[in-house]
C-alpha cells in the first residue's frame, strides 16, 4: 500500500461521539470542603446542556446536525502515510498521522469549539470567555462563535501573546477579542501581576481570568468554555479516532502504537480514546501521551486532587498535576504549558492503560524539521512533540525488525510558529527540565487536599 492519503467519504463522517466514561471509573470532582460537586454548582460557568454531557456515562452520544454541518467544512480529515519519513529513518514501521491541520483555524481544536458554541447558542448564551496558550484554542473558539453568532473573549497566556502575534489577528478576523494574560481586567489577573509583574503567564492564570469574567457578568448571558481537560471536551474530540478506525479498516490495518501530544489532554484523547476501548477489551497496543520535559505533568507529577486554575475557582479534580501555582518555563509549545492533565487521561495513566513519555524541546524541533524535509508540511511545536516520539518508536521498530503500525495526531500546522523554528535553526533554543527541588515545592500544596482513590476500569 503506497497511497499517502487514506480518505473517508463525507457520508462516512461519524454521527456519534464515544464517551469513555461508560468504560472507566473516575474520582468525582470536589468542592474545597471535600464534598462532591453537583451539576447545579457548575451552572454559573457552563450551560446545563454541556453539564449533562460532562456527567453522562452513556457510551454513544449523537452529534447534532447543525454541528455536523460546520464540521463538514473540513471533515472527514485525511489519514496520511508518512512514506518520506519512513524512508529517511530506514524503518520497517508504517507511520501514519491523522491530519487535523486542515480545519479553518488549522488545528484539532474546532472539533470541540463548534459543538460548545452550538450548545451555548441553544441555551441562550450571547458571550463566551476562554483562555488560550499558543492561540490554537482561542482562534478555534472565535471561529466557532462566528458560526453561531456569539461574542468571544479570549485571555491568551502573555508569553504566547508576544511570541505568536498573528494568533490574535486570526481571532480578530472571526470577531473575537484577545487579551494578554495576566491582565488588569480581573481580580485573578491583578493578583498574578502583583506577585510577579514580569510573569510570562500560564494557562492556570488565564483560566482563572476567563472563569471570573464569565461568572461576574451581571447579564447572566456569559459562560466559560474550556478547550481541554473536561470530559465533554474529550468526548467531542473522539471524532478523530473514530474516523481513523474506519480509515485503517478500509486498508486492512490496525495500529500497534498510538501517539499524541498532551498538554491538557484533548488532542491525545481524540485519537486514543476509541482505541482505548479496544485495549480495555483485550486488544494489545501501546498508547503514549507525549509531553514536554519542561512541563512533566504525566511523567513526574503525582496523581492528586488539584484545581484546574491558579486562583482556585475551579473544582478539585483528580488528575496528575504539578501544582496549580506552577508557572511553566516559556517553551514555544505553548499549548502544552499546563500544570494539570485531563482526569480521564490521568486515570488511564494511573491504571497503566496509557504510558506517558516526555521529550525535550530540541528533540521536538529536530523532529519537526525532519518532518518538514521529508513530508513537506511544517508542524506546530505541539505536534512536533508527538513526532519526536514517533521517530523514537520507528527507530525502535527498526532495531527490532518489526513492521509496526504507528499513528499520531498531526494537531496543527506551524506556519505561525516560524520564529521559533528560526531560533532552533540558529541554535538559540535551549532545553529546560524541571528540577527535583522545583517539583517538590510546586507540589507541597497537595498535602492539605483530599486524596483520590485507586480505581480500576478493567
Amino acid at each position: 500500500m503506497s497511497d499517502r492519503n487514506i480518505l473517508l467519504p463525507v457520508s462516512e463522517i461519524p454521527r456519534q461521539w464515544y464517551n469513555i466514561l461508560a468504560d472507566i471509573q473516575l474520582n468525582p470532582p470536589l468542592k474545597p470542603d471535600g464534598s462532591p460537586v453537583t451539576p447545579e454548582d457548575l451552572a454559573p460557568v457552563f450551560p446545563m446542556n454541556l453539564i449533562e454531557q460532562e456527567v453522562s456515562t452513556q457510551r454513544w452520544i449523537d452529534i447534532p446536525e447543525p454541528v455536523l454541518d460546520v464540521l463538514r467544512i473540513w471533515r472527514p480529515a485525511p489519514l496520511y502515510r508518512a512514506l518520506g519519513l519512513e524512508r529517511a529513518l530506514g524503518t520497517p514501521a508504517r507511520i501514519f498521522v491523522k491530519n487535523e491541520g486542515l480545519s479553518p483555524p488549522g488545528s484539532h481544536k474546532p472539533n470541540t469549539a463548534v459543538p460548545q458554541a452550538y450548545y451555548n447558542k441553544v441555551f441562550g448564551i450571547r458571550r463566551m470567555t476562554t483562555e488560550t496558550g499558543a492561540g490554537q484554542w482561542g482562534s478555534a473558539l472565535a471561529f466557532a462563535c462566528a458560526q453561531f453568532g456569539i461574542e468571544c473573549r479570549v485571555y491568551m497566556v502573555r508569553v504566547s501573546f508576544e511570541q505568536k502575534p498573528y494568533r490574535k489577528t486570526m481571532m480578530a478576523m472571526w470577531g473575537g477579542q484577545c487579551v494578554p494574560s495576566p491582565s488588569s481586567e480581573t481580580r485573578a489577573g491583578r493578583a498574578a501581576l502583583a506577585r510577579d509583574p514580569r510573569t510570562p503567564g500560564s494557562l492556570g492564570i488565564a483560566i482563572s481570568e476567563a472563569v471570573e469574567a464569565a461568572v461576574t457578568d451581571p447579564s447572566g448571558k456569559t459562560r466559560y468554555s474550556l478547550g481541554s481537560v473536561l470530559n465533554h471536551v474529550m468526548l467531542h474530540q473522539t471524532i478523530i479516532g473514530l474516523e481513523a478506525k474506519k480509515q485503517f479498516a478500509s486498508i486492512g490495518l490496525y495500529p500497534d502504537v498510538i501517539v499524541g501530544c498532551a498538554g491538557g489532554g484533548s488532542n491525545f484523547a481524540g485519537l486514543a480514546f476509541p482505541f482505548v476501548l479496544d485495549k480495555i477489551n483485550g486488544r494489545e497496543l501501546a498508547i503514549h501521551p507525549v509531553e514536554p520535559a519542561a512541563c512533566p505533568t504525566l511523567t513526574r507529577a503525582p496523581f492528586v486532587y488539584d484545581h484546574g486554575d491558579t486562583a482556585g475557582y475551579t473544582p478539585l479534580l483528580a488528575m496528575h498535576s504539578l501544582g496549580h501555582d506552577f508557572v511553566p518555563p516559556p517553551i514555544h509549545a505553548g499549548g502544552l504549558r499546563y500544570h494539570g492533565m485531563a482526569p480521564t487521561v490521568s486515570q488511564l495513566v494511573a491504571e497503566g492503560i496509557a504510558e506517558p513519555r516526555a521529550v525535550t524541546q530540541s528533540e521536538a524541533y529536530a523532529a519537526g524539521v525532519l518532518w518538514a524535509r521529508t513530508e513537506g508540511t511544517i508542524p506546530a511545536p505541539e505536534t512536533a512533540n508527538a513526532l519526536a516520539q514517533v521517530v523514537k518508536e520507528a527507530l525502535q521498530a527498526k532495531e527490532e525488525g518489526r513492521a509496526k503500525v504507528i499513528v499520531a495526531t498531526f494537531s496543527g500546522h506551524g506556519l505561525l510558529d516560524l520564529a521559533a523554528y528560526e531560533k532552533y535553526l540558529a541554535g538559540e533554543l535551549s532545553d529546560v527540565q524541571m528540577s527535583a527541588e522545583e517539583l517538590r515545592k510546586s507540589t507541597e500544596v497537595f498535602q492539605n487536599y483530599p486524596k483520590p482513590q485507586a480505581l480500576k476500569s478493567r
